[in-house]
């Protein structure tokens, strides 16, 4: 994901491929059923392109992360989930806590317009 994430467009397979090949030795069948598999789940979206498959992130890395996070917390119940909460809270830094209180400011003022 981070290849397509981080390119200006759109990606064939042999494209991911050649970027991730300069890190790890992946063969790009693995490459091609990744982005496939990908693609079903709608993680990434594709468009054909002559005989080829050009891929892009379906959202963004933020939305994504996003989505992750709201779905292990609607997975809880009320007491588990502000457990889970407190927990992931507790092990925040000092700027990560500046980071979520200016979030929830920006929400905040965002829903009483």
């Amino acid at each position: 994901m981070d290849v397509l994430w981080d390119s200006d467009g759109q990606l064939s397979v042999r494209d991911v491929h050649e970027r991730l090949g300069k890190d790890r030795d992946l063969a790009y069948t693995t490459v091609m059923t990744v982005l496939d598999r990908l693609a079903k789940k709608k993680v990434v979206t594709r468009v054909r392109d002559g005989r080829a498959w050009q891929y892009s992130p379906a959202a963004t890395r933020e939305e994504m992360t996003a989505a992750t996070m709201r779905g292990s917390l609607e997975a809880l119940d009320a007491d588990d989930r502000k457990a889970a909460m407190l927990h992931f809270l507790g092990e925040a830094s000092a700027g990560e806590i500046a980071d979520l209180r200016a979030a929830l400011t920006e929400v905040t003022e965002q829903q009483s317009s």
